[in-house]
């Protein structure tokens, strides 16, 4: 399959206070959220000057990919469209068609299958075509991998480097505890999410000898009347001291590809006072980041979608996902009326 250009989609976050409210009012535009809970969630920005790694963390994550497809190929240009927060998508696609490119191929920066975190990034690929018009650039999404060995390889070395920051009298006994951001449970009994999870938290602990780690949620959004994803990562470390068991914490945000404001705030800040207050030591592995093996493993699935010979890799029993999202796939909680159609999303079959 020939295609002309990468496009990095990402979330995106704001870079100064001015930017933090028409931000949030992006993220939330459609949901019935209280005007204080938006304002409780911008104070959290305001605490770090209004500046969201993340967008960065992209600048740089482009940065180390195009030096990687230079190194070995396929050398394609890169393009950045955000779903909330500029640049745009529909901006980037206007400047894609400018350019002449017809097919890209896209990276989003989730490991996992859910609404949130990979069909709602489909439907932003298509409303974003919608918006650019006929000439928009046919984009074909990379796979989610959770399960690749780049992906649980950079996460292993990033645990590897947190434990050695802990003082070697806690250290062979520390627990791990994995995090990822909760969804509503409606949403997740209709998807992979929780397994998908479950099995990269799996990989990480056989991979570091330590397989009594928990996998633990963060940051739930919704009403007290909605079932969400559970236990909460302040409420596990409590029971954690209540039942004295272990020496340390090494947390694993193993949900998250590169630090926000979710990883700043409710991680360093939030879970690390809550140990501080119970006298038991903590530290946070690193998000993969631009790790050399993440990097790698981006090159590798650009290329297996490009080349028939290229190995599709995969660890566990799982094997890799699928490249064509069945239309049913991953469903929103609750679907609105008028959902993008994804015709316009199909792929190549898997090689």
């Amino acid at each position: 399959m020939s295609y002309e250009a990468i496009l990095l989609v990402s979330f995106g976050g704001p870079e100064s206070n001015e930017e933090v409210l028409p931000f949030l009012r992006n993220v939330l535009r459609g949901r019935n959220v209280p005007e204080q809970r938006m304002m409780e969630v911008a104070e959290h920005y305001y605490h770090f000057g209004g500046r969201s790694p993340i967008n960065q963390q992209n600048r740089d994550l482009i940065a180390a990919l195009n030096l990687e497809l230079e190194q070995r190929g396929p050398r394609l240009p890169i393009y950045w469209g955000n779903r909330n927060w500029h640049p745009f998508l529909a901006d980037t696609m206007r400047k894609m068609e400018q350019d002449g490119v017809r097919r890209a191929l896209a990276f989003v920066t989730s490991a996992y299958s859910s609404y949130s975190s990979c069909r709602q990034y489909r439907e932003n690929i298509v409303a974003a075509q919608a918006e650019v018009g006929p000439g928009a650039p046919q984009i074909d999404k990379l796979r989610v991998f959770y399960n690749h060995p780049g992906y649980i390889g950079a996460t292993v070395q990033r645990v590897e480097d947190a434990l050695s920051k802990l003082a070697p009298s806690v250290r062979d006994h520390a627990h791990l505890v994995y995090t990822a951001h909760s969804i509503p449970m409606s949403m997740s009994q209709t998807c992979d999410y929780v397994a998908q999870l479950q099995e990269a938290s799996r990989l990480v602990g056989e991979a570091l000898k330590r397989p009594d780690g928990r996998l633990v949620f963060q940051s739930r959004s919704g009403p007290p009347s909605q079932p969400w994803l559970e236990p909460d990562i302040l409420e596990y470390l409590r029971a954690l001291h209540r039942e004295n068991r272990p020496s340390a914490v090494v947390v694993v945000p193993i949900g998250f590809t590169s630090d926000h404001m979710e990883v700043l705030y409710d991680l360093d800040t939030e879970a690390k006072a809550l140990c501080d207050e119970l006298e038991m030591p903590m530290v946070r592995a690193g998000t993969v980041g631009t790790h050399p093996l993440l990097i790698g493993m981006v090159r590798d699935l650009i290329a297996e979608r490009i080349q028939q010979d290229v190995a599709r890799l995969s660890l566990g029993s799982a094997g890799p996902s699928h490249d064509v999202c069945p239309p049913d796939c991953c469903p929103a909680a609750q679907r609105p009326a008028a959902a993008p159609q994804l015709s316009r999303l199909q792929v190549a079959p898997q090689n």
